[in-house]
């Protein structure tokens, strides 16, 4: 008969099972429940949900450990996203039961609501997978191990006197809570509206102009850049080349910005903007366009006094080819 607990190991505590017992506990359906915090078989085979420790991982018997020598799932084994970093107990918790949590933590409805799929993606890319590559010794993660060595000196020093692992045990479980809500906030009330922004221009790029290849966004504090490429994979428009955008920046001034090749191509853009180093009244003459502020010396942007001016810019852009 198992006890309302969640097991782990005692001893030097981790990133991984210290995640994963903040989700579980995150969870309604467990949020009630102590963590136990021992090696002992016996006390552990009386919790109903065993993380890191015990050598089973079986989801019907809530045993989550993934130090078996024949353990090798990933995301991608487990749920079919395209990740491949072997899991470590915070891994395989997410793994089963992170939907469960963006779903209590944002109040989105339904498995399959494509928002919370999204952030489900997006928080292993950005966030678990980290704690998976660290907890499994891939060296690529060191640098960005911050989170990890934050945990780590939660554990009693070795010279305390009066050591205290279960207050180490639940203040790293509050760090690491709070971080992982932190980054779950600004996925839910930043990332995410700006990707429905870029879809938008995306769908409208045509009353922009009627090649379609200029994306009008009416605010430049929009990351776009990323959302485009994926959005522009997604929806299959790889080969429609859409090139330019124009947006109004932070400071108020309209802006005209070649689009990159691709994510990684750094400053290789699909377009040049023509009139490459000229400014004010001799860009207003070259071009023609009442207003035009300045070209880059590469013309990767270029800049106008008013929206109209900006999309003439972009306009003459591609109809010069």
């Amino acid at each position: 008969m198992h006890n309302n607990s969640i097991g782990t190991h005692d001893g030097k505590f981790h990133c991984d099972e210290v995640f994963a017992c903040y989700m579980l506990k995150k969870l309604p359906n467990f949020a009630d429940y102590q963590i136990v915090r021992s090696r002992d078989p016996a006390i552990l085979e009386k919790c109903e949900i065993v993380v890191d420790v015990g050598g089973v991982y079986d989801h019907r018997t809530k045993r989550y450990d993934h130090h078996q020598r024949d353990f090798n799932d990933t995301m991608k084994s487990l749920t079919g996203l395209d990740f491949e970093t072997k899991l470590s107990s915070a891994g395989l918790i997410y793994a089963h039961y992170g939907k469960q949590l963006i779903a209590h933590l944002t109040g989105i409805q339904g498995e399959d609501n494509p928002d919370l799929l999204r952030l489900y993606e997006r928080l292993y890319k950005t966030f678990v997978e980290s704690v998976d590559a660290i907890d499994n010794g891939i060296d690529q993660y060191q640098l960005a191990s911050t989170l990890n060595s934050r945990v780590q000196n939660c554990n009693p020093a070795w010279n305390d006197p009066n050591p205290d692992p279960e207050k180490g045990f639940c203040r790293a479980k509050e760090i690491v809570g709070e971080e992982f809500e932190e980054k779950l906030g600004y996925f839910l009330n930043a990332w995410m509206p700006a990707r429905h922004f870029v879809e938008e221009a995306i769908k409208n790029r045509f009353e922009v102009h009627e090649s379609g290849k200029i994306l009008f966004f009416a605010s430049g504090h929009i990351p776009w850049k990323e959302h485009f490429f994926e959005l522009e994979k997604e929806m299959e428009l790889e080969k429609e080349n859409i090139s330019l955008v124009v947006y109004n920046d932070t400071s108020g001034k309209w802006r005209v910005q070649a689009i990159p090749v691709s994510e990684m191509s750094g400053f290789e853009n699909r377009v040049k903007i023509p009139w490459m180093g000229f400014r004010d009244q001799e860009l207003e003459e070259k071009s023609g366009i009442p207003g035009a502020g300045f070209v880059h010396m590469t013309g990767f942007i270029g800049g106008a006094k008013t929206k109209e001016g900006v999309l003439a810019m972009a306009i003459k852009t591609i109809e010069q080819g």
